[in-house]
């Protein structure tokens, strides 16, 4: 597992609710934190390692030693939004690029933990500015996508950049074609269940 770079078909991946919660799970959450840490992130969508799950994970302080700080979002939606901020942004699948993004000044957000308990938080400053960008992910949609135009613009030379590293890789066969990424998403998905025969 990686954390996967812009322009990587994950990325723009609208992701599927996941249906159990199992060893394999934990297992993919737990990776995730120490490639989150690895990266100094403090929020990683499954989407940025590949994996088209409605889930993502947090810890505000980026700290590996600070494990009660760790939540884990499964399923999460936001209930509310309330007023505007604008704050900078990053992202982990896009080193080192920053830019100026409006977001609600405060969020409702409901999620399942990895116990399978329902949980809501009322949150804002920098916990609300960091759900909404990870449930962004899980639509496919990128910070980039909602920077003001100007700012946008001149982040567009990091942006080709980003492309054509990308490229490149999946001419030297690191990463397949789109095609075939977008078909190994497809499988990874998470299946509902079957309809119950009455």
């Amino acid at each position: 597992m990686e954390i996967v770079l812009y322009p990587h078909p994950a990325l723009r991946w609208k992701s599927k609710p996941i249906q159990e919660i199992n060893e394999d799970l934990r297992r993919v959450v737990a990776e995730m934190f120490q490639l989150m840490y690895a990266a100094k992130g403090i929020g990683l969508a499954a989407n940025q390692v590949g994996l088209p799950y409605r889930l993502f994970i947090m810890n505000l302080t980026g700290d590996p030693e600070e494990k009660d700080e760790e939540i884990v979002f499964i399923n999460p939606e936001i209930l509310k939004r309330k007023g505007t901020t604008e704050g900078e942004e990053g992202c982990l699948s896009f080193p080192g690029m920053y830019g100026q993004v409006k977001r609600a000044a405060k969020v409702d957000i409901e999620a399942f933990d990895l116990n399978g308990e329902c949980f809501e938080y009322s949150l804002d400053e920098l916990a609300a500015r960091a759900v909404q960008h990870e449930c962004d992910h899980l639509d496919g949609v990128l910070f980039i996508d909602r920077m003001p135009e100007v700012g946008r613009r001149e982040l567009d030379p990091v942006v080709s950049d980003f492309e054509t590293q990308f490229r490149r890789w999946q001419a030297e066969g690191r990463f397949a074609s789109d095609e075939i990424l977008k078909q190994e998403l497809v499988k990874l998905e998470p299946k509902p269940p079957a309809p119950s025969k009455k």
